[in-house]
């Protein structure tokens, strides 16, 4: 077995076990997986602060929190000019420190997005014998009406890749920072 076909069965393992979403003919749901060249503890630090999207998410301008950072909270995001929406009300749904699930649960905002939820999960990969980072985040929204089922996946898996792709180089930057601080 190739180095290829071992991600490939762990991430439908992990995806299996963390990801799987009630499929109906009126939503939509995917799952997105990213390799990130930094240990998983730097990722999860960055993933886990619901109450800081702003860190790696390029089109959040401002987080607003409602209470103290835990399960049930909400936050308020701004959202950067460009995109169908100013605002979203986003509610902590899961966070587990110890298996690095993060789930969060859209509930209110200017945009299209009825009945969004996802879940992000870290897990720690070794590849050439460094300590890297699968990253996979699935999600499930209703269909807009107007919209079509391939229509509403497409625009949020490019809002999602463009997520992951940021959080990749912050985190890689970071994990360049700590080994050249180490060294």
């Amino acid at each position: 077995m190739n180095g290829d076909d071992v991600h490939g069965m762990m991430e439908g393992q992990y995806i299996r076990r963390h990801h799987w979403n009630e499929i109906r003919d009126d939503r939509c749901t995917s799952a997105l997986v990213k390799h990130i060249k930094a240990p998983v503890h730097l990722v999860w630090s960055l993933v886990r602060r619901f109450d800081q999207p702003q860190k790696y998410k390029p089109f959040v301008s401002r987080c607003i929190m409602e209470g103290d950072l835990g399960i049930g909270c909400v936050r308020e995001v701004n959202v950067k000019s460009g995109l169908p929406a100013t605002t979203s009300t986003e509610r902590l749904e899961l966070l587990d420190d110890e298996e690095h699930i993060l789930g969060i649960k859209i509930v209110g905002g200017d945009h299209r997005l009825r009945n969004y939820s996802s879940i992000i999960t870290v897990h720690p990969e070794v590849i050439e014998g460094r300590q890297e980072t699968m990253v996979i985040e699935s999600f499930v929204v209703d269909v807009p009406e107007g919209n079509t089922k391939d229509e509403t996946c497409y625009f949020v898996e490019a809002l999602i890749r463009c997520n992951l792709k940021s959080l990749a180089d912050v985190s890689e930057r970071m994990a360049v920072g700590l080994s050249t601080n180490t060294n």
